[in-house]
């Protein structure tokens, strides 16, 4: 049975009108950030999600974990519907799903020294801490699992480098045992060096403590390297999704093609084969394209991409949005 199963997932905002707009008549619109995404990850799996910024990759991850209200669509968690369940259904799952934070310092509190930090999520699941005993001796542990002294938890978040303060979130994710960790751009703003110990101490973690991953990162090179399972998303869409092996070494999608060209050494041309360079911008989505979303940017376009939207089908051991392939 897969841990996290995502079911037409759908998440919009609505952007009131502005001044602007109300003298001319313009009324509030609704922005689509993630539109029918489907995602299924299995215990003890790494699932990398993928593309350009304001895709929709993070609003996938809130979702999970009900820091935003889905419009549409069902999240299942371990067999639960996380948007039937009640609060004392939810205080568990959120027990269960932790958060690693894209920036590694200001996830932190200030004011408060690392063992504070670490010490705040058994305050909130007493029952936890009633398990542990010792609280002193879980987070020496904690400190000891992510490669710091426990010294360290008399310093404050300012004291920290980069990489250090990135332990440390990644200790305060691991402190109630969970099941999921959602890992968005956890490898951000580190160095080359700091960021491979990093990779491989998140690697170490997940063999030992029997963890699954969603991997939200722009970094293919660290998805390719540690991830199942890839999803490409663009414009709150998904255009290919399957195993990160197939993709890797032959993607189909034109877009997935054109990210993998942006990054150097991720997918090598066959021989004859153009280069292409991704051009343009990200439409808004306040205003989408009609049809396929990628058609304005896309080398392969057609008259029926601007005409009809693509659906998910199954081409060569993995799923493809692309008329292409019809």
């Amino acid at each position: 049975m897969n841990l996290v199963e995502i079911e037409d997932l759908q998440v919009h905002f609505t952007k009131e009108a502005g001044l602007l707009d109300k003298f001319l008549g313009k009324s509030s619109q609704k922005i689509y950030a993630v539109d029918g995404v489907n995602i299924s990850i299995e215990p003890q799996e790494t699932f990398g999600l993928v593309g350009e910024s304001g895709c929709g990759k993070s609003t996938v991850a809130n979702s999970i974990l009900q820091l935003v209200e889905p419009s549409r669509g069902d999240i299942f968690f371990d067999g639960i519907n996380i948007r039937e369940a009640d609060h004392q259904q939810l205080k568990q799952l959120r027990r269960r799903v932790q958060l690693i934070f894209q920036d590694p310092i200001s996830s932190l509190n200030p004011r408060k020294t690392a063992e504070e930090i670490l010490e705040a999520p058994f305050k909130i699941h007493s029952e936890l801490k009633e398990n542990i005993g010792d609280v002193d001796g879980e987070i020496d542990r904690l400190f000891e699992m992510v490669d710091l002294s426990p010294q360290a938890r008399y310093k404050f978040p300012h004291e920290f480098s980069t990489g250090q303060a990135r332990r440390i979130g990644i200790a305060r994710a691991l402190s109630l045992r969970p099941d999921l960790l959602v890992c968005d751009e956890p490898t951000a703003g580190l160095d080359v060096s700091i960021k491979a110990a990093v990779i491989n101490l998140m690697i170490r973690l997940q063999d030992e403590l029997d963890l699954t991953y969603l991997w939200i990162s722009h970094d293919l090179h660290v998805v390719k390297h540690i991830s199942d399972k890839l999803g490409v998303m663009y414009l709150g869409k998904m255009m290919e999704k399957g195993r990160s092996e197939v993709i890797f070494s032959a993607p189909l999608h034109p877009y997935t093609y054109a990210l993998f060209q942006s990054s150097p050494g991720v997918e090598k041309e066959e021989e004859g084969e153009d280069s292409f360079v991704l051009g343009g911008e990200v439409p808004s989505p306040i205003n989408p394209p009609s049809g396929c979303s990628f058609h304005p940017r896309c080398q392969h376009a057609m008259d029926i991409c601007s005409q009809q939207e693509p659906e998910l089908l199954k081409v060569e051991k993995r799923e493809v949005a692309c008329h292409l392939y019809d």
